[in-house]
């Protein structure tokens, strides 16, 4: 049996996670969560799953999260970035689901590599901002990254038995969010509300948000460059609106192979889980005759200049998509409290990175510190575009 510890189990990849886990009882055990303020739920999942410990983001939560439970069940209930870390890095866990939002999912990540732990990685943010890093790291440590991303799933069973030197290409599949078909003019009235409508997956506010901007596919590019060690000029995207084919890789003898699947978040999960073995759900088949046809679009970089930003992060490598990360996550924020509208994103990203000089081979702390930086900066340029 293995013991699974979930970094950011109230979230939409961790509620997942665990209905994986509650479906296959012989094979699975939760041992140690980590969870952010939804604290409620935190509290049905303790007590449902029995986990050894687990944490929270306050002080304030972890009283109340012990009131909650009361005489119910009585565990190691920590909290803040200290807390999470030792959650991350508990010892009677076999594999870390880190699945924390956005770049404080990175210091929890590195935790459980430290003690050695496999990583089931469902937080992209950690390779955009520090690949190099996690990947050494994971490399000296001896344990595997299995992505959880249905992109880098598929990428990741395409490769399975391949040498890497009969790799081309990869090609990421993008849905293209809500806004693909709409023109630029279109694009400046989109709302708030209508961004967080995705039309094929059921996800988390931010990652909904990226995916509207396409900036969830550029993350995902620089993801793929350290996941894979290809570099992003072998690296195409494609629009798919089906959300069917997940991605592909071509060959230098020019055969393509693709991973097909319903769009449903728990069957590269389970793929993560369960490595090198395969589990059985009771998920719908894939009907291809009902589906009928899958179109593959060219992304418009000039209508979503995200992506054009993410393809630059990367080439410039070093600390360039840690700005670019950390200008997104900064935007995307305001977006959300509607400080800003939906095409101020890619403005304050390219405002940022442009005041940014790279620094090639950063450290932990170079990055940490340019995190912050970069953060702040992105927060003067949206005070002004408020005032302006």
């Amino acid at each position: 049996m293995k013991k699974i510890t979930i970094l950011g189990s109230t979230g939409s990849i961790g509620v997942s996670t665990l209905d994986v886990i509650e479906k296959n009882p012989k094979a699975f055990k939760v041992t140690a969560l980590a969870a952010g303020r939804n604290v409620k739920l935190l509290a049905e999942q303790i007590i449902k799953y029995k986990p050894e410990i687990a944490s929270v983001s306050t002080r304030e939560d972890a009283e109340k999260l012990r009131q909650i439970l009361g005489r119910r069940k009585k565990i190691p209930i920590l909290y803040d970035e200290t807390g999470v870390e030792e959650v991350a890095s508990y010892p009677s866990s076999d594999m870390v689901v880190s699945a924390i939002s956005g770049a404080a999912g990175l210091k929890p990540t590195l935790a459980a590599i430290e003690v050695g732990r496999d990583v089931a990685l469902a937080n992209k943010e950690t390779m955009v901002i520090a690949g190099d890093i996690v990947t050494r790291r994971a490399k000296k440590k001896k344990i595997k990254i299995l992505p959880v991303d249905s992109e880098h799933s598929a990428i990741f069973q395409c490769l399975a038995g391949q040498k890497a030197q009969y790799l081309r290409r990869i090609i990421l599949t993008a849905s293209g969010g809500p806004f693909y078909r709409l023109s630029r003019n279109e694009l400046k009235k989109v709302t708030l509300e209508q961004a967080l409508r995705h039309p094929r997956w059921k996800m988390g506010s931010k990652i909904t948000i990226d995916s509207a901007s396409l900036m969830n596919k550029g993350l995902e590019v620089i993801e793929t460059k350290w996941l894979f060690d290809v570099d992003v000029a072998r690296i195409d995207v494609l629009i798919h609106p089906q959300s069917i084919v997940h991605s592909m890789i071509e060959l230098r003898d020019g055969s393509v192979l693709a991973q097909l699947g319903i769009a449903d978040m728990r069957i590269p999960i389970a793929c993560a889980l369960a490595y090198p073995d395969r589990l059985t759900n009771d998920l719908p088949v894939l009907n291809l005759a009902e589906i009928g046809s899958l179109g593959f679009f060219k992304p418009d970089m000039k209508k979503f200049p995200c992506l054009g930003l993410a393809y630059e992060a990367g080439r410039l490598g070093g600390t360039a998509p840690v700005v670019l990360n950390a200008a997104n996550e900064t935007a995307v924020s305001a977006f959300t409290e509607k400080k800003i509208c939906f095409n101020d994103l890619p403005k304050v990203i390219e405002k940022v990175m442009g005041k940014h000089r790279v620094k090639k081979n950063p450290s932990l702390a170079d990055i940490l510190g340019t995190d912050r930086e970069a953060r702040i900066e992105a927060g003067m340029i949206i005070n002004q575009l408020r005032k302006g």
